[in-house]
């Protein structure tokens, strides 16, 4: 699955998700020690530039981190969900074109290696339905590069 809109309101809110996900054939330790860094982002993340943190928490919820992109913009997430080896979960509150996103990081073992799945739910409030599509499509764009980017980052070193 890519991205689907999941519906348009009467008062203009646009909703949808976003899922991609890459098998990684490196062990789940290695995986989880990658995307549990989460100022590392430049490591793997399409056009991140840097990233630091903003909470004195580094790891598990709460831990906090302002994103820069090569482009100029920045984004600020929180972590809202965590279990060590398993998944994360985060939310942006500044910095992107939406009124909601949480996303999450998911590794699930496989027979050789994992499966990592970086899942989405966006809001956006506006009469552009058109934009909110094109935003989507673009973020599912952003998941599948970056997916990749770490498969061969993990796959390379081991």
């Amino acid at each position: 699955m890519v991205h689907v809109i999941l519906g348009h309101s009467k008062d203009g809110h646009h909703t949808g998700t976003v899922t991609q996900s890459v098998s990684i054939n490196v062990p789940q330790n290695t995986v989880w020690r990658e995307i549990s860094n989460i100022a590392g982002l430049a490591g793997w993340v399409e056009g991140v530039k840097k990233t630091e943190f903003l909470s004195k928490t580094k790891r598990g919820i709460g831990a906090s981190r302002r994103i820069f992109f090569e482009g100029g913009d920045e984004v600020i997430e929180y972590v809202t969900g965590w279990e060590s080896g398993k998944y994360l979960s985060y939310i942006a509150t500044e910095g992107l074109p939406l009124d909601g996103y949480h996303a999450t990081l998911s590794i699930t073992p496989k027979s050789k290696g994992v499966q990592l799945t970086w899942t989405s739910f966006l809001i956006s409030r506006g009469p552009d339905r058109r934009a909110f599509e094109e935003f989507l499509g673009s973020m599912d764009s952003f998941y599948r590069n970056s997916l990749s980017t770490i498969k061969s980052k993990l796959e390379k070193t081991t």
